[in-house]
């Protein structure tokens, strides 16, 4: 059955988030990229990818995965396209059955320290490192990171590679897992049904409560909120300002 396609009403336009999602769904997952790094002498090809990078509240969570290629695990596609039970069998599937894979995340503090897309590359980084075995070619999603392996940044990519997605639904799946934990501890705010997004529910709060420890300080949601937070004392306005800016821009 195939997914249905936004649309927007007569006389209006679709929202950026509406037309991206619109294309989105039309790209199909294949091992195009792989295939190619394959034919260029690669033998253990890693997807990688990040989820969070927009989120008021906690870790960015990033996977590396290095599929079989003997064995194909069917559905898979961009995790912002597949409901949660969907993301969670081909999660349990991609560990059972990949060659390797590997997750890790930047805490909050760290983002705020080096902002959210240095934190992203980080992230990735430090997944590609946790392989074993070790990948000798990287797909990445629409970035580098620091490494010396071979590397291929593409736009879309977890649309479009489907080892980049693999590692998108497992850091997906990892991190939803660590928001509904934090909702335990911080019951008030929503967690488990946002997971730390700049939804309604979660701007109400941020108002009437204020941020917690683990929500990201320099974004601007976060920074611009009316109660006071003794946590802002670190940062001038001047580099708040400028902080908020480059995250909220990425």
């Amino acid at each position: 059955m195939r997914s249905p396609v936004s649309k927007a009403p007569p006389g209006h336009p679709l929202s950026a988030s509406a037309a991206k999602l619109r294309l989105l769904k039309r790209l199909r997952c294949t091992l195009r990229y792989e295939k190619k790094a394959w034919e260029s002498g690669a033998r253990l090809v890693a997807g990688v990818d990040e989820v969070g990078r927009g989120s008021l509240f906690g870790c960015v969570v990033a996977a590396a995965v290095i599929l079989d290629p003997t064995y194909r695990v069917r559905g898979l596609r961009d995790s912002k396209l597949l409901p949660p039970e969907r993301r969670e069998a081909l999660a349990q599937r991609i560990r059972e059955h990949a060659v390797a894979w590997a997750v890790a995340a930047v805490d909050a503090a760290r983002i705020d320290q080096i902002n959210i897309y240095q934190a992203s590359r980080a992230a990735m980084r430090d997944a590609v490192m946790g392989l074993a075995p070790k990948p000798d070619h990287l797909l990445i999603d629409a970035l580098k990171i620091e490494c010396e392996l071979p590397q291929d940044a593409i736009i879309h990519g977890d649309a479009l590679s489907a080892s980049i997605a693999a590692a998108s639904i497992l850091a997906k799946v990892e991190r939803d897992r660590m928001m509904c934990e934090w909702d335990a501890v911080f019951p008030q705010y929503g967690l488990a049904s946002h997971k730390g997004y700049s939804t309604p529910k979660h701007l109400a709060a941020l108002r009437e409560l204020g941020p917690t420890p683990l929500h990201r300080q320099s974004f601007a949601p976060v920074w611009q909120n009316p109660v006071p937070q003794e946590a802002f004392a670190f940062m001038n306005e001047e580099e708040a300002e400028v902080l908020a800016a480059e995250d909220l821009a990425v």
